[in-house]
């Protein structure tokens, strides 16, 4: 292997980067080309849910899953693989004749992000050995995902306005083949020297967990609620739930361990990160849903008018560690908390004539909200952890983000499909209503629960959490530095 240089690391937290930047960049990239695919492709609501969701879904079940196989048969062979499914999913969404085959290719596409974010953070924790060092380079790595995501809704505006909606998927492919190359020439492999064991029940059971909640959310206005198909999906995701949690207990290295959620920290940034995810995937969604569709703009001006909002999401994480470094995560998670809660109340009363000027507060007091919760979910994830758990709990963080994001489309998207169908129809404006008011119910929870998790009792629950975890897992524990191997 070549000498570690400070140039070379650099050049492989570059490459890691890369696999990030695209990633995030896909998950409001395609939001603002849902009107011009259900034009193109006649997709209805719950179908271009789906072309969200689809993608949330197997990204979030299968992270956990990617992490561990990376430690185990190499990273760099895995994080390699993982760039050649997205690019080949990305090329095969560019070429779908259909909405249903585009659904299938995203999952495609889902299966090679899953491989690549949480294995390009073990890469980095290995190159970067050094405490402040890794600090650097994981603040270069949130910086990049703000960045990408603020990208998005302007970038995917000016390709479907000038290209078409297809080439959204066509910047992923140069950019994957060219970090696959650059992976082979330059990152050294590494793996885990104790691997976490496959978990292969607890995977299927969250499989079926996920899957059957998120089926019977988005299909209920659609198909009745009490339509087979819907009934079949709620029971089959209450009887995966009934038998994780007894399966899980019982693992030495459960995908998913059930003692965790003692933790009132853990439990309470969990519950977070699901309420903040949902609130920001279901305004992106919404969002580019009203601005084309009921206001008739362009997708690059509807890409334009969320810019505060992006602005939001892209420069204040900085600030937001900064001041969890110093005084702890309830300042940021108060502040964040209402501001997705003041985002959603302004957008309760929607119209199809609301001023701009009330749009452009609105999605600015949202992206200031947005932008403070991301470093203090994890800082409460991993605070009542024993340091041997961190990486896995980390890991749990970044599922719950995902989670939350499918959760968000589901549940807004199927309100405002029942109120634009049926008896009693209203235009998506007025049909949004509800959702807005269910985001602003996400923010107020995210201030409560911020108070809640840095409480006096929340950490002497963290205190014996730690205990009876490092106690389960004393036998094998994993060598110093895997901890962080498994966070996304």
């Amino acid at each position: 292997m070549a000498e570690e240089t400070p140039r070379r690391r650099f050049l492989i937290l570059a490459i890691c980067c890369s696999s990030l930047f695209v990633v995030s960049l896909d998950n409001t990239i395609v939001n603002v080309a849902l009107p011009a695919v259900a034009r193109d492709l006649g997709s209805s609501l719950s179908s271009l849910q789906w072309v969200i969701d689809a993608y949330l879904l197997v990204l979030a079940s299968l992270l956990m899953l990617a992490g561990s196989t990376g430690d185990r048969i190499g990273r760099r062979r895995v994080f390699q693989v993982g760039l050649g499914l997205f690019g080949l999913g990305s090329l095969l969404c560019s070429l779908a004749p259909t909405t249903g085959t585009l659904i299938a290719f995203r999952m495609v596409q889902a299966v090679g992000g899953s491989m690549m974010n949480p294995v390009a953070m073990g890469i980095i924790t290995n190159t970067f050995p050094g405490r402040r060092d890794r600090a650097r380079a994981i603040g270069v790595w949130g910086s990049v995902a703000g960045i990408s995501m603020a990208l998005g809704p302007l970038l995917g505006g000016l390709l479907v306005d000038a290209v078409g909606w297809r080439s959204i998927f066509w910047v992923n492919v140069p950019v994957t083949l060219a970090a696959i190359v650059l992976t082979a020439r330059f990152v050294p492999e590494s793996r885990s020297d104790r691997p976490r064991r496959i978990d292969p029940v607890g995977q299927v059971l969250v499989i079926a967990l996920l899957g059957g909640v998120t089926f019977g959310i988005i299909e209920t206005p659609v198909r009745g609620a009490g339509s087979p198909e819907v009934l079949g999906a709620f029971a089959l995701a209450l009887v995966a739930l009934l038998v994780l949690v007894p399966v899980e207990l019982r693992r030495r290295e459960p995908l998913l361990d059930p003692r965790f959620f003692r933790s009132v920290s853990f439990s309470a940034a969990t519950v977070i990160a699901v309420a903040v995810f949902a609130a920001l995937a279901g305004f992106l969604f919404l969002n580019a849903l009203y601005l084309q569709g009921v206001r008739g703009y362009s997708a690059l001006h509807a890409g334009l008018l969320t810019l505060p909002m992006a602005a939001g999401v892209a420069l204040l994480p900085p600030l937001s560690g900064r001041i969890v470094g110093t005084r702890g995560p309830r300042i940021p998670l108060v502040v964040g908390g209402i501001g997705i809660a003041t985002g959603g109340v302004l957008l309760t009363s929607l119209a199809d004539a609301t001023p701009i000027a009330l749009l452009l507060v609105a999605y600015a007091v949202f992206g200031i909200g947005s932008g403070m919760v991301n470093a203090p979910i994890t800082n409460a994830t991993v605070s009542g952890m024993p340091p041997s758990q961190a990486g896995v709990a980390a890991a749990v963080a970044s599922t719950s983000r995902q989670v939350g994001s499918a959760l968000g489309v589901a549940v807004l998207g199927a309100i405002v499909t029942a109120g634009t169908t049926g008896a009693g129809a209203v235009g998506l404006a007025a049909a949004s209503h509800t959702a807005w008011w269910v985001v602003t119910g996400c923010g107020l929870g995210v201030v409560v629960l911020g108070f809640v998790c840095t409480s006096t009792w929340g950490r002497r629950t963290d205190e014996r959490a730690a205990v009876l975890i490092a106690a389960h897992t004393a036998p094998q524990q994993h060598e110093p530095g895997r901890s962080a191997d498994a966070a996304a």
